[in-house]
């Protein structure tokens, strides 16, 4: 599985519906289940982008679809294709470890 960042924006009709937010999230977790993905977190921020979602799935063309799928409802716009290649771990003074990291 791949693990990818996609940064949430609100639009004008997701902002004024914005109390039906933990219903679009767990609505967005069944659809992602569906495609073969599982949504590992939600964070709302603030500053540029309203929220950031954190998502393991098979493929690239799958989170592309999901964050399509997402912005086709009209209530959020999505900025994806930030996938994570490497952890870094704080046991070892900030040296990654994973595909891309050593050990």
């Amino acid at each position: 599985m791949l693990t990818f960042i996609t940064f949430i924006n609100f639009t004008d009709q997701g902002i004024k519906n914005v109390k039906d937010s933990p219903k679009r999230i767990q609505a967005g977790k069944a659809l992602l289940k569906k495609m073969g993905g599982r949504v590992k977190q939600v964070y709302l921020t603030s500053g540029d982008r309203d929220a950031v979602l954190i998502a393991e799935v098979p493929n690239g063309d799958v989170m592309a679809k999901f964050a399509m799928a997402l912005g086709s409802l009209g209530n959020v716009r999505t900025t994806c294709g930030s996938r994570i290649f490497m952890r870094l771990a704080e046991d070892n003074n900030g040296v990654g470890h994973g595909p891309l990291g050593t050990r």
